[in-house]
């Protein structure tokens, strides 16, 4: 099972100098990922008890669509091992005019991780 989200990062995401976005915004991605992932598997949010690897490979600026990705690795009984991903896939160019964006032909990787989730076993329904 796997599930895909797409946003465009506004300046309101932006948390640095140059419109940088702050990490944690993907890992707010991967948390909205999650829940729909357990919402399908176990018809509950569940909760989201830790993130084992976190890796940041490109950097994320306002204007830019990301697309959050995961899936479902492995599952104990209330526990489910997930992997992610965030891919740059749309990004603007200013260059050109101040609505002008390029749609990428090959995504770029900007983070990845994995973590565990849990679902109390009362709670789950499928």
């Amino acid at each position: 099972m796997e599930s895909t989200i797409r946003l465009r990062m506004s300046s309101a995401d932006a948390h640095y100098g140059g419109n940088l976005v702050d990490g944690a915004k993907m890992l707010q991605l991967f948390g909205d990922v999650a829940t729909e992932l357990l919402i399908r598997r176990d018809g509950d949010e569940g909760l989201f008890v830790a993130y084992d690897m976190v890796e940041f490979t490109a950097p994320v600026y306002a204007g830019e669509f990301i697309e959050a990705r995961g899936h479902i690795a492995s599952e104990g009984s209330s526990s489910r091992k997930m992997e992610f991903e965030a891919y740059k896939v749309i990004v603007p160019r200013t260059d050109i005019s101040d609505s002008a964006c390029d749609v990428l032909e090959e995504p770029i990787l900007v983070c990845r991780a994995t973590g565990t989730c849990v679902v109390p076993k009362k709670n789950q329904r499928r």
